[in-house]
């Protein structure tokens, strides 16, 4: 297993319900709910491509065939619209289409227990013994440099796993996991040993929250084949990535990232209006509509 692979492929988890979104995601997946003019998980594909990744595995579950049909090429449509004279839609089309080919995208579907690192050890079959990026397709990010392509420079500067940061209140310590960090080695480069799930706030032992990135090594992935071991074996508990990453963080170096830009989260209800109003303010056509309805408002 060779840790200091260049990093080419990436996995999107997409097999949830969106339970804390229903019932809008009772018909629609969640990853397909739209957060300005595109889906929030063609974000995640376009951040992908635009950091250089050439392989990606959209792991997912029944119903989600939408996906597939959102990104697949539809030629037809596109000469349709252009002959209609519809060339900014026929263009916009064909770009989505193309996303496809660029990334490479293919479909998984999840098989295995209940917890966020059963896709990633279904990707990882299929991906070779290699580095990969793991990215959460409800996070949409508004960076001068794509947080995928800031991880995979974290990962270029150490050759180890690294996990997306973000600075936190310890308030909401109770919504993320929180590394436990022993060094800072600059740039937001910070070297973890542990990751705590859900931490009470007088408990969690940074300031920083893990955010829903991470590059993943085959060190990674080892642990995870046995976490799903022991659970086939005793058939409890659920099997997550943060669990696998803080055990192997105990005696492997890991370190985090903290992300340059803002993050939007679009997983439950409240995030999802902050990131779809966000996103309508930083549009040219419809953030000056908004801010007028606003001032006429007040």
């Amino acid at each position: 297993m060779i840790e200091g692979m260049k990093i080419r492929k990436a996995v999107i988890p997409a097999a949830g319900i969106g339970s804390r979104l229903l019932p809008l995601t009772k018909a629609i997946p969640k990853e397909m709910l739209p957060v300005g003019d595109k889906p929030v998980i063609e974000h995640t594909v376009r951040e992908l491509v635009a950091s250089g990744i050439t392989d990606i595995t959209i792991v997912v579950s029944g119903g989600k065939h939408v996906i597939q049909d959102h990104f697949r090429p539809n030629p037809a449509l596109v000469e349709q619209l252009r002959a209609d004279g519809k060339t900014a839609f026929a263009d916009a089309v064909a770009e989505v289409g193309e996303l496809s080919r660029l990334g490479h995208i293919t479909y998984l579907d999840q098989h295995g227990p209940y917890g966020n690192g059963t896709p990633v050890l279904n990707a990882a079959r299929t991906m070779g013994d290699e580095p990969m990026l793991v990215l959460w397709p409800d996070d949409v990010f508004v960076a001068e440099i794509p947080r995928a392509q800031q991880l995979i420079d974290a990962y270029e500067r150490t050759g180890a796993p690294v996990l997306a940061l973000m600075p936190m209140d310890p308030a909401d310590s109770q919504r993320y996991g929180v590394p436990v960090v022993t060094d800072d080695l600059g740039d937001g480069l910070l070297r973890i040993t542990g990751l705590r799930e859900k931490p009470k706030p007088e408990d969690a032992p940074s300031n920083f929250a893990a955010i829903g990135g991470y590059v993943v090594t085959p060190g990674i992935i080892t642990e995870l084949r046995r976490q799903t071991d022991a659970w086939y074996e005793h058939r409890t508990g659920e099997v997550y990535l943060t669990d696998a990453i803080n055990v192997y963080a105990a005696e492997n170096p890991v370190f985090g990232q903290v992300i340059k830009g803002r993050w939007y989260d679009t997983g439950n209800p409240a995030d999802y209006l902050v990131a779809q109003f966000a996103s309508a303010l930083a549009h040219p056509q419809y953030g000056p509509l908004l801010r007028q309805m606003a001032a006429e408002l007040d």
